[in-house]
């Protein structure tokens, strides 16, 4: 192919990936104001706007700025993280089912909240005493996982890393079940937190998040070339000159921070990370420098959404945001099975 046609084709892909991108950003602010606007007390999509611009009346100004805004932000924040470490885990070990929690992460994470709920242990004090445990448990996880599966030469086989985080996640989950059992009247805190939730959303935990949600995310992206090559193969990774075994440890400890803070914040949402991938990749294809952006996006805009159905369909009264991705993520995944099974002639 002539370098003219190859450099045509490079222009076409980038206007292509601007065009998507620009599109989802777009969506994200209409949805945004129109997920503002939802609730109890209905405020019209232009006053919304107006308080957005310093304007609007004082009720509808407190109600959007220290009710739903947080909130909103937070669903996104959480969403985002999900759906990127979701993109990460499969390109990682080359499998369109694995997802966030397929290391353990979130059942350490819910071992910390629930240690944080029934027995009131943490190293943090108030409204950041179950968010801080579950953080500290999840990394505590990953730092477990990795220890197990790595060999004496420090190489970490994925297939290992797998099988590692089954067994860990497994023992977490006896844990919390374990508390659960002798929780007597706290025992409807670890439910609760254990289906997910982004009632309690204030600004602090959207401040506390952003931050490192912005550098795990940042990291990530900056090794989609390494992780495409990875994806192909890593013995041909390694002959484009790449440390694949220090490249899967920044991308795990990536995603691991980016799912540690949405569960810490959050409590256990299923299935985002499973879902949003695998759709974006059948829009977009499989390349991580577009895949990992539009993940972020369009994760954040699933989570909004679906918290904005949980907070309304049975309002005033409000769904746990987990029970709502999970009926919806329950058969999709069966749907990903099925036709993974399909394709592998099983």
């Amino acid at each position: 192919m002539a370098t003219q046609d190859i450099a045509e084709l490079q222009r076409n892909r980038a206007v292509r990936w601007t065009t998507i991108l620009v599109i989802l950003v777009l969506t994200l602010f209409l949805t945004i104001v129109a997920c503002l606007s939802v609730g109890v007390v209905s405020i019209p999509f232009d006053q919304v706007l107006a308080v957005l611009f310093g304007g609007g009346s004082e009720r509808d100004s407190w109600i959007i700025w220290n009710l739903r805004l947080p909130r909103v932000l937070l669903a996104a924040i959480v969403g985002a993280s999900l759906a990127i470490a979701g993109a990460t885990m499969q390109g990682l070990f080359r499998n369109p089912m694995a997802s966030p929690s397929i290391i353990g992460i979130s059942a350490g994470a819910a071992f910390g909240a629930s240690l944080a709920i029934v027995l009131g242990v943490s190293w943090a004090s108030g409204a950041f005493a179950i968010p801080a445990m579950a953080f500290v448990f999840s990394f505590v996880t990953l730092f477990l996982v990795y220890a197990i599966s790595r060999d004496r030469r420090g190489y970490v086989p994925v297939e290992t890393l797998l099988l590692a985080g089954i067994a860990i996640g497994s023992l977490f989950n006896a844990m919390v079940s374990a508390l659960q059992y002798f929780a007597g009247d706290r025992l409807s805190g670890v439910v609760f937190w254990l289906m997910g939730g982004l009632n309690n959303a204030t600004w602090d935990q959207v401040a506390i998040s952003i931050a490192p949600v912005i550098l795990g995310c940042s990291l990530i992206m900056i090794l989609a070339r390494d992780l495409n090559a990875i994806m192909v193969g890593e013995e041909q990774a390694g002959n484009l000159g790449i440390n694949v075994n220090q490249t899967r440890m920044i991308l795990l400890v990536s995603a691991s921070l980016v799912t540690a803070i949405a569960v810490s914040v959050s409590g256990t949402i299923g299935f985002v990370g499973l879902i949003i991938p695998h759709i974006i990749r059948i829009v977009v294809g499989p390349d991580h420098r577009i895949l990992l952006p539009a993940s972020i996006i369009s994760g954040a805009l699933f989570l909004i959404w679906t918290d904005t159905l949980a907070r309304t369909i049975i309002a005033p009264a409000e769904l746990p945001v987990g029970i709502i991705t999970s009926l919806l993520g329950a058969p999709f995944f069966i749907y990903l099975l099925m036709s993974r099974k399909k394709s592998m002639g099983w």
